[in-house]
């Protein structure tokens, strides 16, 4: 066993995995040739998906300022992914090198790459787990050392429920993490939707690939009202639930034309 717990025999390098393909997706270079045929299959039926990523990814940044600014000193950070710089802790840290960091991944790979990117960066912590399991994440020592639940939270979800199916309930997962948080705590969470593009076609042939290459998750689209369903009990903040681009842009607002393929939600709720 590792010490978070994982065999190596899980360490599995042979099927390509959604943080890897995201990592394609932003540029990165921190995956494999198994990920990257995937995810290059995904960009040659449904060539959205890099600004999809983008966008995503520029929300994150967004988002963790903002609720930084408004006091929180203190994220719990789960489906990580593949460290690409600024990280969670990069752009808190701008506003302010107090707030502290929890790092969740379930990818084994991960964690090898949050030892050289996201520890030891002060206030950081790292460990491997996964959402489905929010008792084990939310008791873990490293949750213990960074996350005093006496005070607010930011809780990450961003780009990750999609991987969790219906029947694993990701509406009662988050409502679990919800109610260990205190008043005053936030969600940032992003997710994936087919409300933008028709799906008997290539995106649809896109979404597949994540279960026809047997990636280790497969996909889940979801509409505006079923993503607006995650933040029950929580307030949305203004622009409420959009398209990534839409929330809070630092510049010009996206012009619809910008807007008409970007296959993601998102949305800042805080917890009344």
């Amino acid at each position: 066993m590792t010490d978070q717990g994982f065999t190596a025999e899980q360490i599995d390098t042979s099927r390509p995995h959604p943080a890897r393909m995201y990592d394609y997706y932003l540029g990165g270079r921190d995956n494999y040739e198994v990920d990257r045929e995937a995810a290059q299959r995904v960009i040659d039926l449904f060539p959205d998906i890099v600004p999809m990523a983008l966008g995503n990814r520029r929300f994150m940044h967004r988002a963790v300022r903002h609720i930084a600014e408004r006091g929180i000193r203190q994220i719990i950070d789960i489906g990580t992914g593949i460290p690409t710089a600024p990280n969670t802790h990069q752009v808190a840290h701008e506003v302010s090198p107090d707030v502290r960091v929890a790092y969740v991944d379930n990818d084994p790979i991960v964690a090898t790459y949050a030892g050289a990117h996201l520890l030891g960066k002060g206030n950081t912590g790292f460990f491997l787990g996964d959402v489905r399991d929010p008792d084990a994440i939310l008791k873990h020592s490293t949750i213990g050392q960074l996350i005093d639940f006496d005070q607010p939270v930011g809780l990450m979800l961003v780009a990750l429920l999609h991987f969790v199916k219906d029947d694993e309930d990701p509406a009662g997962l988050v409502a679990a993490y919800r109610d260990a948080l205190p008043a005053g705590s936030y969600l940032v969470l992003s997710h994936t939707t087919g409300d933008f593009h028709q799906l008997d076609g290539d995106a649809g042939q896109a979404r597949d690939v994540y279960q026809d290459r047997g990636a280790t998750a497969t996909l889940t689209l979801r509409s505006h009202a079923e993503v607006l369903d995650f933040f029950d009990g929580f307030d949305l903040l203004e622009p409420g639930l959009v398209q990534p681009p839409a929330w809070r842009p630092d510049g010009p607002p996206p012009k619809p034309a910008d807007l008409a393929n970007v296959g993601f939600y998102a949305g800042v709720g805080i917890k009344n």
